[in-house]
């Protein structure tokens, strides 16, 4: 069979459908997504114009899709592949992967999600190493929650699609202003997001002193479309101000947040979290949070 790479800067409508198709083919036989959020964002509406793509064709059929995104200069490219299970065990994600680096110049983050033993396995064979983990967690909504109280001074309300989008972006920069992704987030990262089906105001909680957004917790609701499992709550972003860390106020705003989701009759509720981030898997941990699975970065210099 004719196998072949292109390679793209822009995929036309006809291309997107394809690659949707063969991620939706991979989370139901993996029972977890092959990219991440910031991936399929890029897929549906267009994101940075350096990004790239690599597309592998068995035939007229497409077998493979690489998303490589060149953004940062200090870290590396990043980037994250995926194989129609129709078309695995044939070389196609090696061969794919090879066209990766080629492209980056052999540098190279590369995300695997779920801990998939296949994609660790090319990984290792590419001379990749694992650099970075994070914790999928997880609780039963059932559980007991718990109370929370407000540092004093503080008040708590929903986000205001309307007048709170830029004093959010300025808020979740602080809060996250040493975080490799989060912290650089833009305005137009906003707007996306709240083109999403899943995006709902009513569960976007801000943490206010006076008129002055010191924190929030953006609850999420998925499980529907591009992923594996049925509706399940999720603690999508938590961050506070530097100047409120310590007291108490990201504990307070998860657990609102919680209380929330349990609300809306879901059974279940998830997080991300980075494995080397000890306090704040204590802190969900404490919480009643255990760990489900882990999406793994590999890295080749």
């Amino acid at each position: 069979m004719n196998v072949r790479v292109e390679h793209r800067g822009h995929l036309d409508q006809a291309e997107v459908a394809a690659v949707l198709d063969v991620v939706r083919a991979a989370t139901e036989t993996d029972g977890v997504r092959p990219l991440n959020e910031h991936v399929m964002l890029h897929l549906r509406y267009g994101g940075d114009e350096r990004a790239g793509a690599v597309l592998l064709y068995a035939g007229d059929e497409l077998a493979g899709y690489a998303h490589v995104d060149p953004t940062d200069p200090v870290e590396g490219p990043s980037g994250e592949l995926v194989v129609h299970p129709g078309h695995r065990r044939r070389g196609y994600g090696r061969r794919l992967l090879e066209a990766v680096l080629e492209r980056t110049g052999g540098r190279l983050r590369l995300w695997a999600h779920g801990g998939h033993p296949g994609a660790e396995a090319l990984a290792t064979a590419a001379g990749l190493v694992k650099v970075r983990s994070l914790w999928q967690m997880r609780r039963p909504l059932d559980a007991p929650i718990g109370e929370y109280e407000l540092p004093e001074g503080v008040r708590l309300r929903t986000f205001d699609p309307e007048t709170d989008r830029e004093a959010w972006v300025a808020l979740n920069a602080r809060a996250f202003m040493t975080h490799p992704e989060q912290g650089a987030w833009t305005l137009e990262d906003l707007k996306r997001r709240e083109q999403e089906s899943w995006f709902d105001p009513d569960g976007f909680f801000l943490a206010v002193r006076g008129d002055r957004p010191v924190g929030f917790h953006w609850t999420k609701v998925h499980g529907e479309g591009d992923h594996a499992h049925g509706p399940i709550g999720e603690v999508y972003v938590v961050g506070v101000d530097p100047a409120e860390q310590g007291g108490g106020l990201g504990r307070s705003l998860t657990l609102a947040g919680l209380a929330y989701l349990r609300s809306r009759g879901l059974p279940q509720v998830m997080l991300y979290v980075d494995e080397s981030n000890a306090a704040a898997v204590r802190l969900y941990e404490r919480l009643g949070f255990t760990r489900w699975n882990t999406d793994v970065m590999f890295q080749k210099s």
